[in-house]
């Protein structure tokens, strides 16, 4: 038996593991943005566009901390859809009642896709002045009375009324700026990794609504997905069909490959609803796992990690598959006999990472080895599988140890990540180009290490401005 690390009902309003992932991930794609830009050594950027040229290289294979990123985030996307989704089927209420919701969410990610690429200084100009860093900012205020979660005392009229201030703001900006080439707004001028997002979260959310009950339909529709990306690489009518994009600023069907990162999520997800739906009076088991098994396990997690990167970006493909298997069958050993309810949940989402990490390093010869972009089979799943370890980590930290206090930050940016992805381009960086103090920090860190540092400092300043909305109750949702 173990100490009573963990209390036996879970009743929780928040999965906050989750959370500190969709942080983790969020803040990380931030700080990989900022570091030097072709000085530092190759695994610290993306596999396929190594210094100091960084021209991409589709024939390159490996993956590096870059490439988990952006998986690591459409996991935990995936994940949140069952938890969201949920809460409106309450009371017996149809799916078909829901999915206005999922298309509105749609409509509204692929206008921040739009939005938050156009106002960001050095789109605007390619030598910002204080007059871009002030529209930056402006554009950075407007997503407030757009997507802000109002409060609920306010009355119907004032809601609208902030709304119609917010959008009329927004639509008059991108109607009145001009960009570098001499062109204005263009729905072409987009960011990609939100309207992946975007389509992943409209097509994700809807097979869930109408799969959540049938677990095999949706692995099914998995397989199907999967026989499509293979096939779409030959000529014939599904190449067509996955090529075809009649609105391809909002909507482009081959971006529902990265659906077989979020499906994963979604079964994650499942489970957390049933652990986190579980009353004090229900029957629990005492924990079993005492501080150092639990500690084992969640450094075995992060080690599981490291050694499948640097095996992967080195590509000593054989000597990373007999390592994951030595370090996964000490997993298996160790997450044995489980008491209580989170125990068993941390064996159940180890099980899951298991299969598809292995999946995927089956996958790694295929296409020419594991790569980002163009994404191959081997990273879809080898990084679902990652994502699951690190949710582990997370989970025994703040679920079972009670860690919470080391990882309040990444969970505040996790519960707000969308003024963590518009903030640090049209808020922190303009603050710092306004008070000079972007000049101090370069004339403090000269050197590409140093410039590590900088990148680190930036992130910090916006991991602190989310941690500050989030503390006052400021989220941007959609």
């Amino acid at each position: 038996m173990s100490q009573g690390i963990e209390s036996s009902p879970v009743r929780q309003q928040r999965a906050a593991a989750l959370d500190a992932l969709r942080g983790l991930s969020i803040l990380l794609m931030l700080f990989a943005s900022s570091i030097p830009f072709g000085v530092l050594p190759s695994w610290m950027y993306h596999a396929q566009e190594p210094p100091p040229t960084h021209i991409f290289n589709a024939n390159l294979p490996g993956i590096t901390w870059v490439d988990l990123v952006f998986p690591f985030f459409l996991f935990t996307m995936g994940a949140a859809i069952p938890l969201a989704l949920s809460r409106r089927l309450k009371d017996g209420i149809s799916p078909w009642r829901v999915l206005p919701a999922v298309i509105w969410r749609w409509i509204l990610l692929v206008g921040f896709a739009l939005y938050v690429s156009q106002i960001r200084p050095q789109v605007i100009s390619n030598n910002p002045d204080w007059r871009v860093w002030l529209l930056a900012l402006l554009g950075f205020a407007l997503l407030f009375p757009i997507l802000a979660k109002l409060p609920g005392s306010w009355s119907t009229t004032t809601k609208y009324s902030v709304r119609a201030v917010g959008w009329v703001g927004a639509v008059l900006l991108m109607v009145f700026l001009r960009f570098p080439d001499g062109t204005g707004f263009s729905l072409y001028r987009s960011d990609i990794i939100i309207l992946v997002l975007a389509n992943v979260a409209l097509f994700g959310g809807v097979i869930w609504l109408f799969t959540r009950e049938r677990l095999f339909v949706r692995l099914g529709i998995m397989g199907l997905l999967v026989a499509m990306r293979l096939s779409a690489h030959t000529p014939g009518w599904i190449q067509v069909f996955w090529n075809y994009s009649p609105i391809s600023w909002a909507y482009q069907f081959r971006f529902l490959q990265y659906l077989l990162i979020a499906f994963p999520g979604t079964i994650v997800g499942d489970m957390m609803i049933k652990w986190m739906g579980q009353t004090a009076g229900a029957s629990v088991s005492e924990p079993r796992w005492n501080g150092s098994k639990l500690a084992s396990i969640a450094f075995l997690m992060i080690a599981v990690n490291a050694a499948v990167v640097i095996g992967l970006k080195a590509q000593w493909v054989l000597g990373t598959l007999i390592v994951t298997v030595v370090l996964c069958a000490a997993g298996w050993m160790l997450v044995d006999g489980p008491g209580s309810s989170t125990e068993n949940l941390i064996r159940r989402f180890y099980r899951w990472g298991v299969y598809w990490l292995f999946l995927g390093l089956l996958f790694e010869p295929y296409e020419g080895g594991i790569k980002k972009d163009p994404a191959t089979l081997s990273y879809y799943f080898v990084t679902s599988g990652l994502a699951i370890f690190v949710l582990i980590a997370l989970m025994i930290s703040l679920d079972i140890l009670k860690q919470r206090k080391g990882f309040q930050f990444l969970i505040d940016s996790g519960q707000n990540p969308m003024i963590a992805y518009a903030g640090i381009n049209s808020l922190i960086l303009p603050l710092l180009a306004i008070t000079r103090l972007d000049v101090l920090l370069q004339i403090l860190t000269p050197t590409p290490w140093l410039g590590v540092l900088r990148g680190a400092f930036v992130t910090y300043l916006i991991a602190l401005a989310t941690t500050l909305f989030t503390r006052k109750k400021v989220f941007l949702r959609t």
